[in-house]
């Protein structure tokens, strides 16, 4: 009797074990949801529709992206969350929301390694040293010295506590010995509006954030925190040919995370297509003019950089002092 009971179970297991592979050839049957925090017309959001529109034409189903932006993210990947596990949820987040903001919040409302599989990376992005367009700093050795000789006084700005460009000038403070002050703002085009009017010395951005600003000339791109200069922009150097510390980078990536339990099979068909959507010419074009390059990983090389950030991030979240509630 128990023999036939074990039988029973190892012969649906099996059963179950086929019908994975079967049902991610025929994926998907139905429109699939993308849940985005970030607001529409961003470059995050951007990008997902671009990929989003390839994906409908290989699927021949429609890809809807849903905007929900606010809270640091958490109502998008709340409603996420929440969803069935069929590979018809799909939810776009940052490196931030990954590995960064586990670190900061004392209750954060999800777990990413419970609460999500990963599926694909979509792109990453280096951030540029950006200043006022009349500022006197020649160099990145230049910012470094005011920082030094205005230890405390010299200011930068971010998006938001524990964003990449705050936890980026973390970085330089401790790869340069230097201390400044942080003024967070609420909006990038604030932000960015102060460093254009001097009201904070510099700040991080992407070409896509601070683009807009130094298309106008009220901003200058000093250096790229990247390990090499950026196409496009080729007459930026890096951090470290403008005097400033070796392999010093700063970026954000992005990917598409499933809800846990998402068939294997299902996400591996999702991050296969995402990839091939990356491939085609003029997403790569698109994707050029905002300086973000194609990122595309396996699922289980998107947990293992969530994990290399988590590590990173974690010794400059503790040197500098940086929580929230």
């Amino acid at each position: 009797m128990k023999a036939s009971k074990a039988f029973l179970v190892s012969a649906v297991l099996a059963v179950a074990a086929l019908a994975q592979p079967a049902a991610a050839q025929q994926f998907p049957t139905k429109p699939v949801r993308v849940i985005t925090p970030f607001p529409a017309g961003s470059g995050p959001d951007s990008v997902v529709r671009l990929v989003g529109d390839k994906l409908s034409r290989d699927w021949g189903q429609q890809v809807i992206v849903e905007n929900r932006p606010g809270a640091n993210g958490f109502i998008a990947i709340e409603a996420a969350k929440k969803a069935a596990p069929d590979g018809y949820t799909l939810v776009q987040m940052d490196d931030a929301h990954m590995a960064v903001q586990p670190l900061l919040y004392k209750q954060l409302p999800y777990d990413i390694a419970k609460d999500f599989d990963p599926v694909a990376t979509l792109f990453r992005t280096y951030f540029f040293v950006v200043t006022p367009a009349d500022s006197s700093w020649k160099s990145m050795a230049d910012l470094v010295s005011a920082a030094k000789a205005k230890r405390g006084e010299l200011t930068y700005g971010s998006w938001y506590i524990g964003s990449p460009g705050h936890l980026g000038a973390a970085l330089l403070e401790g790869a340069t010995g230097t201390q400044m002050t942080h003024v967070p703002f609420k909006e990038m085009t604030q932000l960015y509006a102060a460093v254009g009017n001097s009201d904070v010395a510099w700040a991080f951005g992407s070409a896509a954030s601070a683009g807009p600003m130094y298309r106008a000339k009220k901003v200058r791109f000093l250096a790229v925190a990247a390990p090499r200069r950026i196409a496009g922009f080729p007459d930026v150097p890096t951090v470290a040919e403008a005097g400033g510390p070796a392999k010093f980078d700063v970026k954000a990536w992005v990917a598409l995370l499933a809800p846990r339990g998402t068939p294997k099979a299902v996400i591996a068909k999702i991050n296969a297509d995402v990839a091939k959507a990356l491939s085609a010419p003029d997403v790569r074009e698109r994707l050029a003019g905002f300086a973000f390059e194609p990122f595309s990983v396996s699922p289980q090389e998107i947990a293992k950089a969530i994990d290399t950030d988590s590590r990173k991030y974690a010794e400059v979240i503790k040197h500098a002092k940086i929580s929230l509630d």
